[in-house]
């Protein structure tokens, strides 16, 4: 018996200007068994024999039905996040300043000090953990405290602005706690300290964090660019100085780094946009503050 003589995909059935399309009509049609043929000239053309036109277009037009709107857009960035109560940067930054003028200046025999400063031995041994909290709002002097208000007051607003005042006024609290906590565990029980500046370099670290989250893919040296920062504003602005407490704003910035990457993270992304979230945040940073100097003074 003679061989069938085979057909030849001779009509033109669609032409396209995208190799990805013309591809895709080709994987189509290979996977349904339809004979076909692609040529390129100035274009993609599709030829199909006659007999297969009909189911060619009833393939195609069911792939695409099936394949519409895939893959499905990425989410818009969030960039235009307006906070929902703005943060009380000059109220913060002032409470340091009017809480200065009653505190003076650290002196060995000024109560503010003995009960509020950091001190290693009474934290470590003793459990009086609210110290870690108290010293960020005791200053050595006018000058550590204007450095820390017009660096820490600036950061701070920018920082609630993209976190919201609840969730990065408890962020900046917790994280400078952890900071100092790690301090006095690294210099013994010997160490004390004043001053807000641990929590600055938290915030520093956060907002090397938060900044850097916009790219799709962090791997190798995309990875260490928060790092990178935050390293070189702790070289530029808290390495310095006879009083500084470089171990502090060492802890403060790893401590923002690391918890930058979970408040990048959801579900703390999305519930920033809640009022509810906000306000309980801001209210447990009130009580987290305001209840450690009750403690220090009742003790």
């Amino acid at each position: 018996m003679a061989p069938q003589p085979q057909t030849t995909p001779d009509h033109l059935l669609l032409t396209t200007d995208l190799e990805e399309t013309a591809a895709i009509w080709h994987l189509v049609l290979s996977a349904v068994q339809i004979s076909h043929h692609i040529h390129y000239d100035n274009n993609w053309q599709l030829f199909v024999t006659a007999d297969k036109e009909l189911r060619a277009i009833h393939e195609l037009e069911s792939y695409c039905a099936e394949n519409k709107d895939w893959p499905p857009p990425p989410p818009a960035p969030d960039l235009d996040f307006t906070p929902l109560l703005q943060p009380p940067t000059l109220f913060l930054m002032g409470s340091l300043i009017l809480f200065f003028s009653i505190t003076g200046p650290w002196e060995q025999h000024s109560l503010w000090f003995i009960q509020g400063a950091g001190n290693g031995e009474r934290i470590l041994h003793e459990g009086e953990w609210w110290r870690l909290l108290t010293a960020l709002t005791l200053h050595a002097d006018m000058v550590h405290l204007l450095s820390n208000c017009l660096i820490g007051g600036w950061l701070v607003h920018f920082f609630c602005r993209i976190t919201g005042t609840g969730l990065g006024l408890f962020s900046i609290l917790f994280n400078a706690a952890c900071a100092n906590l790690l301090n006095i565990i690294v210099h013994g029980p010997d160490h004390q300290f004043v001053g807000f500046s641990t929590a600055v370099f938290a915030v520093i670290g956060m907002l090397a964090t938060l900044t850097h989250q916009g790219r799709k893919k962090i791997t190798g040296s995309h990875f260490l660019m928060p790092l990178m920062a935050g390293t070189s504003l702790l070289a530029i602005l808290g390495s310095s100085g006879e009083r500084t407490d470089i171990g502090a704003h060492l802890f403060g910035l790893l401590c923002g780094l690391v918890f930058g990457q979970f408040l990048s993270r959801e579900p703390l992304h999305s519930l920033r946009h809640s009022l509810l979230f906000q306000c309980v945040f801001f209210l447990l940073f009130l009580t987290l503050l305001i209840g450690s100097w009750l403690l220090a003074l009742r003790a």
